[in-house]
This record gives C-alpha cells, sequence and structure tokens, in this order.
C-alpha cells in the first residue's frame, strides 16, 4: 500500500462572507501544483453556505459534479429543467457533457447549508447532460462501507459516466470495516466526514483525506464513531 496524506488544516482556505469553502484540492484562487487531483478525482470542496445566499447560474461542461449535503437544504436549478431540493442523507449528481448551466442556492433563508462538493473527470465527452437526486439513507448500512455511486445505471447509487465507485461508511468505535476494490489500475481516496479512523499505518482525523494506491483491499478502522467516505477511481 502506497498513500498520500492531506491533512484538514492544510487545505485550501477560501471565506468569501457568504461562502466558507475548504479545497482538498486546487480549485479556483488556491492552486498548489502538488494538489491537482487524485487520478479521476478532480476537486473536493466543503462548502458552507449561509441563509439565502448561493451560487448563480454558471455553466460547465464535461465534468461529472456530485454533491451530498450534511445540513441544511440545497436548491438546485438547472437548464434542462430540474428545479428541487436536497438535503443531508441525499446524493446529487450533475453529468455537465455537452453544457449545462445551474444554480445551487441555501434553500433556506436563516440558517447555514453544508456539503461537499465534488468533481470527477469523465471517461466519456460530449454525453447528453443528465441530472440524478437520491436518497441514500437507506442504502447506508451501518458499520460497513454501502456503495452510493457507481458506473452502472442498474447499480445501487447514483451513476456517473466514470468507472468510480463510492462508498460510504458509518462505523460504530472500535468497528473494523473492510473494503475490495472493483478496478485494476484504480486507487481509492479515503475522506474523513466525522470522527477518527486508521488505515493501515496511518491515523486520519475528521476531514483529514489519504490516498491509497497498489491495494486490492483494505481495513478501516474507527477508532472513534466515525462517517467515511471511500471514493475508488483510476489512476491511469
Amino acid at each position: 500500500m502506497r498513500t498520500i496524506i492531506h491533512r484538514a488544516d492544510t487545505r485550501g482556505d477560501a471565506n468569501h462572507g457568504w461562502l466558507k469553502s475548504k479545497h482538498t484540492f486546487s480549485f479556483a484562487n488556491y492552486y498548489d501544483p502538488s494538489r491537482m487531483g487524485f487520478g479521476a478525482l478532480r476537486v473536493i470542496n466543503d462548502d458552507h453556505v449561509e441563509g439565502g445566499k448561493g451560487f448563480g447560474t454558471h455553466p460547465h461542461r464535461d465534468m461529472e459534479i456530485i454533491s451530498i449535503p450534511t445540513a441544511g437544504k440545497l436548491a438546485h436549478k438547472d437548464t434542462i429543467g430540474t428545479n428541487g431540493i436536497i438535503e443531508s442523507g441525499e446524493i446529487q449528481v450533475m453529468s455537465a457533457g455537452t453544457g449545462i448551466a445551474h444554480s445551487e442556492m441555501n434553500g433556506n433563508a436563516d440558517e447555514p447549508v453544508k456539503f461537499f462538493q465534488i468533481w470527477v473527470l469523465p471517461n466519456k465527452q460530449s454525453v447528453e447532460p443528465r441530472y440524478q437526486q437520491l436518497k441514500i439513507a437507506d442504502l447506508v448500512k451501518q458499520n460497513e462501507f454501502s456503495q452510493i455511486l457507481s458506473p452502472n445505471p442498474d447499480d445501487a447509487g447514483v451513476w456517473i459516466h466514470q468507472d468510480a465507485w463510492f462508498n460510504m461508511g458509518h462505523l460504530d468505535k472500535g468497528v473494523t470495516a473492510k473494503y475490495k476494490l472493483n478496478g485494476t489500475f484504480h486507487g481509492v481516496y479515503a475522506f474523513v466526514i466525522e470522527g477518527k479512523v486508521k488505515i493501515g499505518d496511518e491515523i486520519l482525523d475528521r476531514r483529514d483525506g489519504m490516498g491509497i494506491i497498489d491495494v486490492t483491499e483494505f481495513d478501516v478502522e474507527a477508532l472513534e464513531d466515525s462517517q467515511v467516505l471511500l471514493m475508488e477511481v483510476p489512476i491511469q
């Protein structure tokens, strides 16, 4: 197993008043040539948007964009006709493809919305733009890793145009959960949403991230009650 660790306090920091964001990888005004992504995984932003504020309509193309709220309500609207609310316990996917414009606003006027915005490079260019939203709370089983995203429309969770698998783990203190990789020449980026875990010889705290390669399976030991997102993507 080879690893690269990104501690929570080393992430890029953006504070625009209405938006507070932490960037695991280079994004917008934060640039670090050694942190341009992990394989096909390009962006992990930890966003906090104040009540009544948000990202106005803006365009994307040829990117798989995933949002996972952890608190509050996120109001989504786009140019392919989608208009709705996503909340904690749900996941949203937007395949930008040939081009899509969207807004992501706080659905509440007086409390913040918190969510992770994750970008994955697609394995197909110029696809038809699409949107998908799914409740994942029922998919996630306690004390194991549960799939919430894959390349297969018929599999559990949402799907994207990439050989990628996301798994969420809600682990009680003292539990060890195993993860087996799906693909060859793949790696896994482990992101600790809450708690503290041990992977290999490394201890990861809240909001720490670790890229893992040259392995077919590994264990995650929860040192505290923890929530961990594993993002498996092609490395080559």
